[in-house]
């Protein structure tokens, strides 16, 4: 009676070295199996590590939440101020150990969201776990877990994360408790969560979102306590795309 060891393995959930044996087997099959049985376990072994840590990237990156796939070999670097250097620093994650924040500030079209998006995916690559949120999103969902009495709940989550991404703090304006919310919640991760910030308002203008002058000022005391601040500009890099392409016509 012939043994399935494939199958056993799978059931056992070792599904990278199901594939390594299966693999094997297709290769090998009719051949005298190897005399030293460790070096195959080291094989079965790396392929289980391997398939794990394929398996958890995925993972991680659908739990990030993008909503578009960004990476900096697609960004161009011709058309920002940015240092492509200080942007590879950045997607290293290492900013992220310490719970540094990073603030992107610049006008539409400028490269933040794909940056921050970027940077972020690049730390998912280094072991990282990161969380993609519109900003007006998460205030939605903030003053939801609200009304249903689980308010704190989204807090203590976003507190295992590496880091939270905050894209277009700004744009929209929050319903009004909304500010005060979004406060409680980054005041919650001071220090313990990176924050990826991305606006188009410098920080005198912050006011127009959180609605108050004081918990705003309180708000930047704790964002940009250990921060990297970096502008993207004002030119829209789309909207000079759309002009070479209407001048080219």
């Amino acid at each position: 009676m012939s043994i399935d060891r494939a199958a056993q393995l799978k059931t056992l959930h070792l599904f990278g070295m199901a594939a390594a044996w299966s693999e094997w087997l297709a290769e090998h099959g009719g051949q005298q199996k190897p005399v030293m049985p460790e070096v195959w376990l080291d094989r079965l072994i790396a392929a289980e590590q391997a398939d794990r840590q394929a398996r958890s990237l995925n993972y991680q990156l659908k739990a990030a939440r993008f909503p578009i796939h960004r990476d900096l070999m697609h960004f161009d670097w011709r058309e920002t101020p940015i240092a492509q250097y200080r942007i590879e620093q950045l997607a290293t994650g290492h900013f992220m150990e310490q719970a540094y924040n990073l603030i992107l500030i610049g006008g539409t079209g400028t490269g933040k969201t794909h940056l921050a998006t970027a940077i972020g995916m690049a730390a998912i690559h280094q072991g990282k776990r990161v969380r993609f949120y519109n900003a007006v999103d998460l205030v939605n969902q903030l003053d939801k877990e609200k009304q249903q009495g689980k308010a704190g709940n989204l807090a203590k989550q976003l507190q295992h994360m590496d880091a939270v991404i905050l894209d277009e703090l700004g744009y929209l304006p929050f319903p009004a408790s909304g500010g005060a919310l979004l406060f409680h919640l980054i005041s919650q991760l001071y220090e313990k969560t990176s924050l990826i910030i991305t606006t188009n308002l410098s920080f005198g203008e912050w006011v127009q979102v959180f609605g108050d002058a004081k918990m705003t000022t309180a708000l930047l005391d704790r964002v940009t306590h250990h921060c990297d601040i970096l502008e993207t500009g004002n030119d829209s890099y789309r909207f000079k795309q759309r002009k070479k392409a209407t001048e080219n016509q």
